[in-house]
């Protein structure tokens, strides 16, 4: 399982023209699910990821948590990110999990934020999706499990 960590002023995502989810201070994390993955797997991340100290505190150091600062997460799925490019021009991904795989992962991940006190939005797996956000930094850490 892999994530793109963005620190974000502000975040939403739309689906045909509706928006389905939007944050302001937070995370803006895309999330990837190989065929390997486990729920071990979204565990680990999901604790990993509300622990992260990526915001400032009082001295302008990175060294506050998304709890800390009451931050939110807007959680996108993208099987994009196990894109692989190395032969040729046009990216293969066999790499990424199926569907019947890869959305229960994605949806456990979810719930697990949610158990760690962060409020959560999502996007709507499987969709097209147009995602808006206004990097703060910019941050963007990946963290893979």
């Amino acid at each position: 399982m892999k994530l793109v960590i963005q620190r974000v002023k502000h975040a939403s995502v739309m689906v045909e023209g509706k928006v389905v989810g939007e944050i302001e201070k937070g995370f803006l994390i895309l999330v990837g699910v190989t065929h390997t993955d486990t729920q071990e797997n979204a565990d680990y991340l999901a604790k990993k990821l509300c622990a992260l100290r990526i915001f400032e505190d009082e001295n302008g150091k990175m060294n506050l948590s998304v709890k800390d600062v009451g931050g939110s997460l807007l959680i996108v799925s993208q099987f994009t990110l196990y894109a692989n490019c190395n032969n040729g021009n046009r990216p293969s991904f066999i790499e990424a999990a199926r569907p019947e795989l890869a959305e229960p992962l994605y949806e456990y991940f979810c719930s697990k934020c949610e158990e760690q006190n962060v409020k959560v939005q999502k996007g709507i797996f499987g969709a097209d999706m147009k995602v808006n956000l206004l990097n703060d930094g910019p941050v963007t850490l990946v963290l893979e499990k």
